[in-house]
């Protein structure tokens, strides 16, 4: 389940000159999603230096039940970007990135082929940063995969402290990218085998600051939905709702 939740945030420090602290995260979530009903872990980092910032997460997933209770992991994902801007200081560039990117995994019985990214990042933000948005346009190379067109567009959000509540997070990514890949399974459990050419895949989350009340700032509860369209194996449209906390250290 892929986060990229406080990407938007560590391209505002960066293009814009302000400060930041690297921040590591640990997220916990219950996945309510019919075809799951699992737990699964990330955890996820930013760190920003002179010459740009670097945004991965880890996701594992726990499924693999035996004599009735969960006994491993089944799948581990990872995603790691590197964003490079020199050119801060040139009010007509500063919104803009280079970047490149990471992807692979493994699940069950099968690999999620390594995938290469590079393109542009172009950010927005408003005058107090609480709203920040991205866009990415990204040449994208799926190992091993063809495509109609290697490219993904991306856009990330985040925005604080939501209706005016203090602690109150909406951050989340929507991607939209062009690969071959087959499907095997509808909403109905099964369907014979057939080629999509385009994913969809956004999961929007909703975090409060929890802690802030007790003297805990790390400490947020909240959840995210995992919205796709032929992600994976699974044909057309999924919402799979996720609970969880999330601790940043």
């Amino acid at each position: 389940m892929s986060q990229k939740t406080i990407l938007a945030v560590a391209v505002a420090a960066l293009a814009l000159g302000q400060l930041a602290r690297a921040q590591t995260n640990i997220q916990v979530f219950y996945d309510f999603g019919s075809d799951r009903k699992q737990v699964t872990t990330t955890i996820e980092g930013f760190y920003n230096d002179n010459w740009g910032n670097t945004f991965f997460f880890v996701d594992h997933d726990f499924n693999h039940k035996a004599n009735g209770g969960t006994k491993a992991i089944t799948g581990t994902y990872m995603e790691i970007a590197r964003c490079l801007n020199f050119w801060h200081s040139v009010p007509v560039l500063n919104g803009f990135s280079l970047q490149v990117e990471y992807n692979g995994g493994e699940y069950k019985n099968y690999f999620i082929n390594h995938s290469f990214l590079a393109g542009v990042d172009y950010f927005v933000h408003s005058k107090d940063f609480c709203n920040t948005f991205n866009f990415k346009v990204l040449y994208k190379h799926i190992c091993d995969t063809k495509s109609i067109l290697p490219m993904q567009l991306t856009f990330v959000w985040g925005m604080q402290d939501l209706f005016g509540l203090k602690g109150l997070r909406f951050s989340g990514f929507a991607d939209f990218w062009w690969e071959d890949h087959t499907l095997f399974t509808d909403h109905k459990g099964g369907i014979n085998p057939e080629i999509s050419h385009v994913v969809f895949l956004s999961e929007p989350q909703l975090w409060y600051n929890v802690g802030r009340h007790f003297g805990v700032d790390n400490l947020n509860i909240g959840g995210e939905v995992e919205l796709s369209f032929d992600f994976g194996s699974a044909r057309g449209f999924w919402a799979r709702p996720c609970a969880g906390i999330k601790w940043i250290f």
